[in-house]
C-alpha cells in the first residue's frame, strides 16, 4: 500500500508527464518544483518508488511510469475527480473550493466506497473542471487540446475544460460569467501583446490577456 507522499509524486508525475510530447516523462527539476521540494528530497522518493516498480528512473535521466504505476495514478485522479465532482454537484462547493478538499480524499483507500460514490453520481466523464474522470480500467476521453488563443477573430467556440485551477484564475472566470459550456466569440486580437476582444456568452465584449487565453480549452 502506498503512503499519501508516495501517491502525490506518483499523481505528479502523470500529470507532468502527460504534458511532454512522445514518452510521458518528466525531468527530477520540474518534479521537485511542481512538488515544493528539493531536488534531492525528490530523487530519494523516486528511489524508492523504483524498488515498488512504479516508475523507470536511471541516475541523471529523466523519470517516467511503469504500466503498474500509471495504472495506481490514474486511480489516484479517477478519485480526485469524482470527489471534486461529488463536492461541486452535491455539496454546494463553487468550482474554486473543491480541489483542496478532494486533495484530501483522493487517498481514501476502499474500492467499494469510490465504486458506489461513481453510480451514484450517474457514471460522469467530466468533472467541474471539464477534465475527464478516468474509469475503473483506467480509460479516459482525451482531453481536447484546442486553447483560446489558438483561434482567430470571428471564430467561435464553447469552453470544455480549464487549463489552469488555480484559485485566483478560477474566481476570475466566474466574475466574467465563464463556465464550462460557455460560448465565446474572439471579436479582436491584439497583435502587439496577444491580448483579445472577447464577446462572452453573448453580453458586453471584455478584454483578455493572453495568459488568459492559453488557460482555456476549448472546442470550436
Amino acid at each position: 500500500m502506498l503512503s499519501i507522499t508516495e501517491e502525490n509524486y506518483i499523481k505528479a508525475l502523470l500529470k507532468i508527464g502527460s504534458q511532454c510530447e512522445g514518452k510521458a516523462e518528466a525531468g527530477i527539476n520540474d518534479l521537485a518544483a511542481h512538488l515544493g521540494v528539493k531536488p534531492a528530497t525528490a530523487t530519494d522518493m523516486f528511489k524508492k518508488l523504483k524498488e515498488k516498480k512504479l516508475v523507470d528512473y536511471k541516475k541523471y535521466g529523466k523519470i517516467s511510469l511503469t504500466e503498474e504505476g500509471r495504472n495506481s495514478a490514474l486511480n489516484i485522479v479517477r478519485k480526485h475527480r469524482l470527489w471534486e465532482t461529488f463536492l461541486f454537484q452535491k455539496l454546494g462547493f463553487s468550482w474554486d473550493e473543491v480541489h483542496e478538499a478532494a486533495e484530501q480524499l483522493e487517498h481514501i483507500k476502499s474500492p467499494k466506497l469510490i465504486s458506489k460514490l461513481e453510480e451514484y453520481l450517474g457514471f460522469p466523464e467530466f468533472d467541474p473542471h471539464g477534465d475527464p474522470i478516468p474509469k475503473a480500467n483506467g480509460d479516459m476521453i482525451p482531453l481536447v487540446n484546442l486553447v483560446l488563443s489558438d483561434l482567430k477573430p470571428g471564430d467561435t467556440c464553447m469552453v470544455v475544460a480549464v487549463k489552469d485551477t488555480s484559485i485566483l484564475f478560477l474566481k476570475y472566470l466566474e466574475k466574467l460569467g465563464v463556465n464550462i459550456g460557455t460560448q465565446i466569440t474572439i471579436e479582436e486580437m491584439v497583435d502587439f501583446d496577444g491580448s483579445m476582444l472577447l464577446s462572452i456568452g453573448g453580453q458586453e465584449s471584455r478584454n483578455v490577456s493572453m495568459k488568459f487565453a492559453d488557460s482555456l480549452f476549448v472546442r470550436k
